[in-house]
This record gives C-alpha cells, sequence and structure tokens, in this order.
C-alpha cells in the first residue's frame, strides 16, 4: 500500500487495521485498530491531522484531508460510505456517512447521526446525535430518529471483510 511521510510526519497504522494496497495514506493520519481503508481511498495529512477510529471504515473512492485549524476526526465504528469527502470536519462514534455525501470544514456529525447519500454537510454546521441530515445543503430531517444499534452489521461486516481481506487477498496479474 502507498504510505507516505510528509518530512519527519509518518501515518501510524494500528498492526490490526487494514489498508488495501491500492489506497494512499500520506502524513498526518492515524488509523485505528480494526478500522479498514478500502482501494482508491486517499487520506491525506498535510495541513493537519486525520484521525480514523477503532472498527471505522473508510470504503472505495472517499477522500479524507484536513486543514491547519481544522482537522479531521472520525470516531470508533463509522462507516464511511463510498465517493465520501470530508474536509476539516469531526464526525462521532457510530455515525454513517453514506456513499456520495461532503462534509466541509468546521462540520460536525453527532454519535450515531446519518449523513444520506448524496448530502453535503455545510462549513460550521451540526448535526446533532442520531439524527439523519439529507439534501444540498443538509438539513436534518425531522422527527426522524436513528435507532440505538442501527449500524451494529455494518461495523461488524466490515470488520471481517478487512479480516479476511487482510489474510486472503492476493495479488494476481
Amino acid at each position: 500500500m502507498p504510505l507516505y511521510a510528509l518530512g519527519d510526519v509518518e501515518p501510524d497504522i494500528h498492526p490490526d487495521a487494514y489498508v488495501h494496497p491500492d489506497a494512499v495514506v500520506i502524513g498526518n493520519v492515524t488509523i485505528g485498530a480494526e478500522a479498514s481503508v478500502w482501494p482508491t481511498a486517499v487520506l491525506r495529512g498535510d495541513d493537519g491531522r486525520i484521525e480514523v477510529g477503532a472498527r471505522t471504515s473508510v470504503q472505495d473512492g472517499s477522500i479524507i484531508h484536513c486543514t491547519p485549524h481544522e482537522p479531521t476526526i472520525i470516531g470508533a465504528e463509522v462507516t464511511v460510505g463510498h465517493n465520501v469527502h470530508i474536509e476539516g470536519a469531526v464526525i462521532g462514534d457510530r455515525a454513517l456517512v453514506s456513499s456520495g455525501s461532503v462534509v466541509l470544514n468546521g462540520a460536525r456529525v453527532g454519535e450515531g447521526a446519518v449523513v444520506a447519500a448524496g448530502a453535503v454537510v455545510s462549513p460550521k454546521a451540526e448535526i446533532p446525535p442520531r439524527r439523519m441530515a439529507m439534501g444540498v445543503p443538509a438539513r436534518v430531517r425531522e422527527g426522524h430518529e436513528v435507532p440505538e444499534g442501527y449500524y451494529d452489521r455494518a461495523v461488524q461486516s466490515y470488520v471481517r471483510r478487512g479480516q479476511r481481506f487482510r489474510a486472503e487477498l492476493r495479488r494476481i496479474s
């Protein structure tokens, strides 16, 4: 996998994490235990830091970046869907950032919250815990609370998938 130091700063990847060989991790990036980073995802910690919590999956094509004043912090047991862009934001534990969505500088997504597919969370916006945000710009869906444990199966699925890929993936060409 392409891991790059930037000056004296190297990524810190837990030995139980899985980073696909076609993902790119640069600079000040920490990846927790049993987390997974999938093909063509890019985590670029050049201007600040990126933290990916334990058992979090960053799926194919996602771009995670930061700024000098706004680190990107992704909590534990978070699902970051395919082709997501997160820039200088904080994502709470057990949240879901659905495919094709964008979460911008200074935004905060609460614990257990959902950013719906294709939504754009504006700079400095806050999504409360266990609520769903939809649309462009993303707005909290009134009257809908995400049930406790809603993502447990998805989190466990990606933990198992990362373990399988770490043990069984082999290039054949």
